[in-house]
């Protein structure tokens, strides 16, 4: 199994699926794939610290574990432009002001999108995509 390119994300965040319904919608090199931090995977790959905080997308790549802001912006710029653009944008900002939105956005992600009772099941078609 290759542990590369894994976007580890909240499996009961409306706000984190949809995000990586995007990502699948966007990845047109089909570089990435998905796991959510409640999975076995994340289990394999992840430090205890990094799954108990569910507040966190979770970027694998390359044997390094990126968090917040700075795993957005690394997921981003694997795609094509434009958003290879955006995700070298965001990496420019200081992760201090990066960090603070993607906190305020993490804190309040319920609250806003809501969550769902259990985790994400792909389709047939995304299942390609996704680690257990």
């Amino acid at each position: 199994m290759d542990l590369n390119n894994i976007v580890f994300f909240d499996g009961v965040c409306n706000l984190c699926n949809s995000t990586v319904d995007f990502l699948m919608k966007t990845d047109k090199k089909r570089v990435l794939k998905f796991a959510s931090i409640q999975g076995e995977t994340a289990k394999k790959v992840l430090s205890s610290q990094d799954i108990e905080s569910l507040n966190n997308v979770i970027f694998f790549h390359d044997g390094q574990t990126f968090h917040e802001s700075e795993a957005i912006g690394k997921i981003f710029s694997l795609l094509e432009f434009p958003y290879s653009l955006l995700g070298s944008l965001i990496l420019l900002i200081p992760f201090l002001l990066s960090n603070f939105v993607y906190r305020f956005i993490a804190k309040n992600r319920y609250k806003i999108w809501g969550e769902r009772d259990t985790c994400r099941l792909p389709t047939s078609e995304e299942r390609l995509y996704f680690l257990d």
